[in-house]
């Protein structure tokens, strides 16, 4: 597995354990509806992001519309969720249009994986 995958794999560990903390968050602290919002597409995106890289690994590529849809959904539903638990936290905004732009990504990063079915498995050897 190359470093990129590697990488993807830690940020879905953290996006699964900060899941599962804003959950905690949104249960005891805040019981604002965008924070366990932010929870859910946490540790729903945290698998699917293992599960991409998995299958992108399987196909043999260096990189492949799998990783490309892994990557694009991490980064989507970090900027998702991020933007929904800083306001349901902090009252602050990460910047103007930001949960629409991650929301946006993760439709794209879905999509992406998808097409990932048709690719080509690489030649190995």
């Amino acid at each position: 597995m190359n470093a990129f995958r590697r990488f993807l794999v830690l940020l879905a560990g953290l996006m699964g354990a900060s899941g599962v903390a804003a959950a905690a968050a949104g249960a005891h602290m805040n019981p604002d509806p965008n924070l366990l919002t932010a929870a859910y597409f946490l540790m729903f995106g945290a698998p699917a992001v293992i599960g991409a890289v998995a299958f992108a690994a399987a196909r043999g590529a260096e990189w492949s519309l799998a990783t490309s849809g892994a990557a694009v959904i991490a980064l989507g539903t970090v900027l998702f969720s991020g933007a929904l638990a800083a306001r349901a936290l902090w009252g602050i905004v990460i910047f103007p249009m930001a949960a629409p732009t991650g929301g946006t990504m993760l439709i794209l990063g879905w999509l992406v994986l998808g097409l990932a079915a048709f690719e080509r498995r690489a030649r190995v050897g």
